[in-house]
């Protein structure tokens, strides 16, 4: 076959120089990437790869993350939907970015912290298939989270059992909201990890050796609720306030809004966690009165659409309207719809490849002096205007 050869002149006619008008669109990164090799380390993969649709925004998720919103000025909330924990994201994700500093509070669902105990208790979960025959699982006494499998009496009532054993002691009996709840059933995974030999198995574990506040916006709907209000019914004292949560969530973002720093959102998932963690703006402005323009940084990992009117799906453009979102922030808010047991992984190799560990703030430890802070502005508002 003959070999083709095309003169200078006839490529030369496209010159690819333009004006001011098709610069401003055509002056982005030009898609020609290297052919993959095997060789290449994740974090050059995703820069050099993820170039358009929802891999591109996993690219600038990454980057948002480890470049903005892990600035030393910056506190960042978390917030975690769903089931995750008995899927290992507690252990591979989690826990990993507690421990560098990268999550400073966290808002999950009740899911996510009940299962994380059975990790500390070495109980084990297995893979299996998201098409077994559920009345034979039923049957022999096996319980399916998708394509997760653990066993009915060995792990489920056994962590149930030990629980109440938990919370039947004297520290539990008062009220309290669910970041002070957590912390205690952290300090006995911690002891759990310890005497079973374990290390960073447990989210709740991590969290209470760094000081990290774990918010659970619908206590009852978990098992850890469902044991709670069991204990109700024998004469316990422990009562779970969602009010404490709520002011403790906003005093946080309050805080670091009046010391002129800056406040952070990573939302993995949507539903009620994603809404709490938000909510804390809407707080400020709307109930204590302050004059606020929302959150520096929005990023979320979610597999819904926004034209169903759930919140999971809801834009950052949306959430500016209440309040929010701070819209001069915009460009640094970013929704990257990728499954987010995808998408976590992927974004907590590249922080910690790319990023050294920040300070622990220690939120927890803080929570008296955050609140004072809450009820003074309360205070002080109501006052000019009861």
């Amino acid at each position: 076959m003959a070999n083709i050869h095309l003169p200078r002149k006839f490529v030369s006619k496209y010159p690819h120089k333009f004006g001011a008008g098709k610069k401003r669109f055509l002056s982005g990164k030009r898609i020609l990437p290297k052919p993959i090799t095997g060789k290449e380390k994740l974090d050059e993969l995703i820069d050099r790869t993820f170039l358009a649709y929802n891999a591109a925004r996993l690219g600038d998720a990454c980057r948002l993350f480890t470049e903005k919103m892990l600035g030393a000025n910056v506190t960042v909330g978390m917030s975690l939907a769903g089931a995750l924990t008995p899927a290992g994201l507690g252990a591979s994700v989690v826990i990993p970015l507690i421990k560098a500093g990268f999550v400073d509070w966290i808002v999950a669902t009740g899911a996510n912290l009940y299962h994380d105990l059975h990790h500390a208790l070495n109980f084990p979960l297995y893979r299996g298939s998201p098409y077994t025959n559920d009345r034979e699982l039923r049957r022999v006494g096996v319980v399916r989270i998708y394509d997760i499998l653990l066993d009915y009496n060995t792990v489920l009532m056994a962590t149930d059992d030990i629980l109440r054993k938990i919370l039947r002691q004297p520290e539990f009996q008062k009220e309290m909201g669910t970041a002070e709840l957590h912390y205690l059933l952290g300090k006995y995974c911690a002891a759990f990890e310890k005497e079973l030999g374990l290390k960073d198995v447990s989210m709740l574990a991590a969290a209470y050796r760094a000081g990290v506040p774990c918010f659970c916006p619908s206590p009852g709907d978990s098992t850890i609720g469902m044991n709670v209000a069991g204990l109700e019914l024998e004469g316990s004292k422990l009562r779970v306030n969602p009010s404490i949560d709520v002011n403790e969530t906003t005093a946080i973002v309050l805080d670091t809004k009046q010391r002129g720093k800056k406040s952070a959102v990573f939302l993995v998932g949507g539903g009620s966690p994603k809404n709490f963690t938000l909510q804390t703006e809407p707080q400020i402005q709307e109930v204590l009165r302050i004059k606020e323009m929302g959150h520096d940084f929005f990023l979320q990992f979610t597999d819904a659409r926004p034209d169903t009117g759930g919140l999971s799906g809801a834009t950052p453009s949306e959430a500016v309207s209440w309040g929010k979102i701070d819209p001069n922030q915009l460009p640094d808010a970013i929704v990257c719809y990728l499954d987010s047991t995808v998408a976590a992984p992927l974004l907590t190799h590249y922080a910690l490849s790319r990023h050294r560990p920040r300070k622990l703030k220690r939120l927890y430890d803080r929570r008296p002096k955050l609140m004072e802070l809450v009820r003074r502005e309360y205070r002080a508002h109501h006052k000019r205007n009861d």
